[in-house]
């Protein structure tokens, strides 16, 4: 039996970082994010009870391979992959072994901002779901996914990427305390999604970075005697409201302007998320004729996210081309994780 699934990575346009604990349980967190056409995608074969368990990850030419255990320990290299065989066994098959080879790839690095580790999270839980026939709904995969990723191992980060990949489309996310999250699709119409994708620019930095430190620095923003950091959280999250408001109105001009208003406040809750090549690359832009930037996710580097009048687009596509990184194609996407049996 083969099943597959794939997830799209998600564009986060406003609120990242107030989905983050401490900050979301004591103040509420919202995030404004879309999916693009970019996935992490998996394919698992159930296999015999000899030939054990196997994970490849083709993007990053990682293989592991074990005896049939129920319970993998959570360290070395695929460590995600580990963790997601070891909830699935011990949740929903009765902690029963399952013989099986899992192959994935991503379409975009870790560390490039487009919630690539949580997708492909998700998406290696899609094809389980598929492969046991698993009763498990949008966000019963999302609250997995952010258990297996923040619980089980341990990792810094927040709450959008498993919903965001999850649901698919452009969503409007609230946070609260007690892990309780809101997802508000939002009803785009053609016309504005068109609009947004002839003014956005996608470019990879070249840089991949580790998220940590970055959610680290927010982490004890929320507890620091240094109010100026939270006030700019706070600022990143009613930015995020007015984006929204800007987005259904067909205000595109208007989400431009508060883009580079909420990358301004973002830049002020941790020293980690700009750089001098980031700022380097903004001022090349802005002087090319882009309108306003931000890095995708936490920061640091990964892909960069550009508002462009279309008419100087090609202006600012050449100053791109003279940096290390690449501009990326993309277009928004409707749907969330989807899995199937081949």
């Amino acid at each position: 039996m083969i099943v597959r699934a794939r997830s799209p990575l998600r564009l986060g346009i406003a609120g990242g970082g107030t989905d983050i604990s401490p900050y979301s349980d004591k103040f509420g967190g919202c995030v404004l994010n879309a999916t693009i056409d970019m996935y992490a995608n998996c394919t698992i074969e159930l296999l015999e009870p000899q030939d054990g368990i196997t994970f490849i990850a083709q993007d990053i030419n990682n293989t592991f391979h074990s005896p049939l255990l129920n319970t993998l320990a959570l360290e070395g290299d695929l460590l995600l992959h580990k963790a997601v065989y070891n909830r699935i066994i011990r949740d929903f098959n009765d902690n029963k072994p399952l013989p099986v080879k899992v192959y994935t790839y991503s379409d975009a690095p870790p560390g490039s901002g487009l919630g690539s580790s949580s997708t492909m999270v998700v998406t290696i839980i899609s094809a389980y779901q598929q492969l046991l026939n698993l009763p498990l709904g949008e966000y019963d995969i999302a609250r997995l996914a952010y258990e297996i990723e923040r619980v089980d191992c341990d990792l810094s980060g927040g709450r959008q990427d498993q919903y965001a990949t999850t649901f698919g489309g452009f969503n409007f996310m609230e946070f609260f305390e007690n892990e309780r999250v809101i997802v508000n699709p939002l009803r785009i119409r053609q016309s504005i999604i068109n609009e947004l994708e002839s003014q956005i620019v996608l470019f990879f930095t070249g840089v991949s970075r580790s998220s940590a430190k970055i959610i680290d620095d927010q982490v004890k923003t929320t507890a620091s005697d240094n109010k100026k950091p939270l006030e700019a959280m706070h600022e990143v999250k009613h930015l995020a409201y007015s984006m929204k408001e800007c987005l259904l109105k067909s205000n595109i001009d208007g989400m431009a302007q508060l883009l580079q208003e909420a990358w301004n406040a973002k830049k002020s809750t941790s020293d980690s998320i700009s750089t001098p090549q980031i700022e380097s690359i903004e001022d090349k832009v802005l002087s090319a004729g882009a309108k306003s930037i931000k890095i995708s996710g936490a920061g640091g580097g990964g892909f960069m996210m550009l508002f462009v009048d279309p008419i100087r687009r090609l202006d600012v596509e050449r100053a791109l081309k003279e940096l290390d990184g690449h501009i990326q194609p993309f277009r928004f996407t409707q749907q969330g994780t989807q899995s199937w049996t081949v």
